[in-house]
């Protein structure tokens, strides 16, 4: 709980200064002029959150392996992640998937390492392959692990799980009998149940999955909530926008939204996996972003991201490189350094 405040400080770095950024998100090179957006802080109602140090933060990790699992929101806060530490080291390029799904980033000065591990569901699934064609349907096996990020978990001290905005399609959810039901299905046989339900499911597999990893060496696993998209006047497909600059107040937003549903879940299951985890040494926690984000929909990219023309709408979902998201670090060390020390 808290605000945004006005900040003149503004970002640690520019979208000059760090080469990293992808140009998906490099919102300034595409032609965004305004830079109020960048000149704000978070403050917590009833404590203080210090600004993020990189340099602090290289010395906290070092020696460490610190990894992001799950979408494309989960790479955005990477980025800002490296950008922000790139300010004290160079990184080393050092791994990269024919996909860029996975990606290693190494800090030889503080024996660093950082990397995302890409996964749409964090659950295995695959889209359905219809006359030939990718067809925009899903099945989602809840019992079944995706791989993509499985094989990598070992040799992470700290984690970042985060995922949703892959379950807003049409799937449908099977468990090791057959399909138990779907989202957004228009079946008569199979029950809809929303996609709170899929997602809660998938996260208890996925924090399961961690929890019961025997081979595993994870200190702590941070579950990033909910990141709000803010598609006005139109979804994503019919022509939607995002082109305020500056934030919402907190009387302008809803915590009765589907936003702060799908939070609320992932809350529930955070704390389902720290009973059990504690059992065996492990620690799991929030990295609570959704209130603060839904303030925020002056932060995404828009039609500033390079591919508008192409592809005929707006990115409402991922956000500008510096932006609103550069917070997120802010919450993720005061987190980790609690929970650690």
């Amino acid at each position: 709980m808290g605000e945004w405040v006005p900040d003149l400080q503004g970002s640690l770095y520019t979208n000059w200064s760090c080469s990293t950024i992808p140009t998906s998100k490099n919102c300034f090179h595409h032609g965004r002029k305004d830079t109020e957006f960048l000149k704000w802080r978070w403050k917590p109602h009833q404590c203080q959150l210090p600004r993020f140090d990189p340099k602090t933060f290289l010395e906290f990790v070092q020696g460490k392996k610190l990894g992001f699992i799950g979408d494309s929101v989960a790479r955005n806060h990477m980025d800002s992640l490296l950008c922000l530490l790139s300010m004290v080291e160079t990184p080393v390029d050092h791994y990269k998937d024919s996909e860029d799904r996975k990606r290693v980033w190494y800090f030889p000065g503080h024996d660093f390492t950082l990397m995302i591990l890409w996964t749409k569901f964090l659950v295995d699934g695959e889209e359905r392959v219809i006359n030939g064609s990718a067809s925009g349907i899903f099945d989602l096996h809840l019992h079944k692990i995706d791989k993509k990020w499985t094989t990598d978990l070992p040799v992470l001290d700290y984690i970042i799980i985060s995922d949703a905005h892959w379950f807003f399609r049409t799937i449908y959810l099977h468990n090791d009998t057959g399909v138990v039901g779907c989202v957004y299905c228009d079946h008569p046989n199979v029950t809809d149940f929303g996609v709170g339900f899929a997602l809660r499911m998938a996260f208890r597999s996925a924090l399961n999955h961690i929890n019961r990893c025997r081979e595993c060496k994870a200190r702590v696993t941070l579950v990033r909530t909910f990141s709000p998209a803010h598609f006005e006047n139109g979804t994503w497909d019919t022509g939607g926008i995002c082109n305020r600059t500056s934030p919402l107040s907190e009387r302008e937003i809803k915590l009765t939204s589907n936003e702060w549903e799908l939070r609320s879940l992932q809350m529930d299951e955070i704390e389902k996996a720290n009973i059990e985890g504690n059992k065996k040494g492990t620690k799991f926690a929030a990295l609570d972003v959704t209130k603060a984000m839904l303030m925020r929909p002056d932060g995404h990219p828009g039609e500033f991201w390079g591919n508008k023309w192409m592809n005929g709408y707006n990115d409402c979902v991922h956000w500008c490189l510096p932006g609103p998201i550069d917070a997120w670090n802010d919450f993720l060390f005061e987190v980790l350094r609690r929970k650690v020390t």
